[in-house]
């Protein structure tokens, strides 16, 4: 008798981890052992990123250490700059996925599989997606791309390269949270695609190169832009019901932001980005965006009978879009914070690697007999 189809692989466990560990009917999510909730209040990007990619949380020294090399490693090769600049009129996915493939041409160690090497490069891909994000942001806009500033933290230099101007406090920290909340998450689409490519023994930009392409695709990883524009269409507050019930009534159209594939009660990472997105609304005197979300979040609130909660991508473009970032870097920026999760999981594919190859059941015609061309 055939074995039971699991479509899409759901609830199928592909490996053991220890990378993270989610409960979706309780909406815990762990790095490493440690509460994204402690990690969200305590902790900074940089310090994750060494949790995630060496294990354990760092001494100062060991994230001092850290910090410099990232700080070392985020200008990009003017050859990178040349493949950015050629083919900047492309939508920013597809650039942060032509100039990351670029970057192993460039990088000493892009056919060294061992596993300092492959840190080592984990170490320098995480240092220089931001720069090539910011980098495409000031080219496709006709200025000059602008050089990272080795004086500031991770989410800061970012911030400065894209818009020119050292960023306030209040960015640098909205930023830096958004990273550590999307740094790592299981086996989601773009970490299966990147250890996929990791199993046939390929290199890891080229892993790294497949989990962004899964990330573009609006199931995945575009959630947060669809959402602001869902925002920016309500327009008020006052027309959130209304909305809500005209898509709910069209059978085609969906509410983005809200439901996940493993949660069933909220996403344990969106109270964190709800608050941000609070607090950023009401300094910056544009609290209508907040407002506009909570309102829906609230005629939404019938469906969590049905396990359909918000997920981090909700409140997370409207924080974007208060940082005054375009819609269509809304993903290059998930990407960015994701890379060391990424790396992890080929790591972690890799030290005790198998090819991974799932099986198609055929249900299609058998025994056919062939019919030569001219008699068709």
């Amino acid at each position: 008798m055939p074995e039971a189809l699991a479509k899409g692989l759901r609830n199928v466990y592909l490996d053991t981890t220890e990378s993270s560990f989610i409960d979706g009917q309780e909406g815990v999510l762990l790095y490493r052992g440690y509460s994204i909730h402690d990690l969200a209040a305590h902790s900074s990007f940089e310090e994750v990123a060494y949790l995630l990619l060496y294990g354990s949380l760092p001494r100062r020294e060991e994230l001092r250490a850290f910090d410099a090399r990232l700080r070392a490693q985020r200008a990009l090769p003017a050859g990178v700059i040349e493949v950015i600049r050629i083919v900047r009129k492309s939508h920013p996915m597809d650039v942060l996925r032509t100039a990351t493939s670029a970057l192993s041409a460039h990088d000493p160690d892009t056919a060294d599989g061992s596993r300092a090497a492959l840190l080592r490069k984990s170490e320098r891909l995480t240092a220089q997606l931001p720069s090539i994000v910011a980098a495409h942001q000031r080219l496709r806009r006709g200025l000059d791309p602008v050089a990272p500033r080795d004086d500031l933290r991770h989410a800061a230099s970012f911030l400065y390269m894209l818009r020119g101007e050292t960023p306030s406090d209040e960015a640098v920290a909205a930023m830096d949270l958004d990273f550590i909340l999307h740094a790592e998450h299981g086996a989601n689409a773009s970490s299966f695609a990147a250890r996929v490519t990791a199993s046939t023994l390929s290199d890891l930009h080229s892993a790294i190169v497949s989990a962004i392409g899964t990330l573009k695709g609006p199931l995945h990883g575009g959630a947060a832009e669809s959402v602001m524009k869902m925002a920016l269409e309500i327009g008020e507050p006052e027309r959130a019901s209304e909305y809500v019930r005209a898509r709910q009534r069209d059978r085609e159209s969906r509410i983005m932001g809200f439901g996940h594939r493993v949660y069933r009660v909220e996403d344990p990472r969106a109270r964190h980005m709800r608050e941000k997105s609070r607090a950023l609304s009401q300094s910056l005197g544009q609290a209508r965006w907040y407002q506009i979300l909570e309102a829906v979040e609230k005629e939404m609130a019938r469906y969590q009978r049905h396990g359909i909660y918000v997920n981090v991508d909700f409140f997370a473009g409207s924080v974007y879009y208060l940082l005054d970032i375009p819609e269509d870097l809304f993903v290059p920026i998930f990407a960015i914070g994701r890379v060391p999760g990424w790396c992890l999981q080929v790591l972690e594919q890799l030290q005790d690697n198998i090819l991974i190859r799932p099986l198609l059941r055929y249900e299609g015609p058998m025994d056919l007999q062939y019919v030569p061309l001219e008699e068709r």
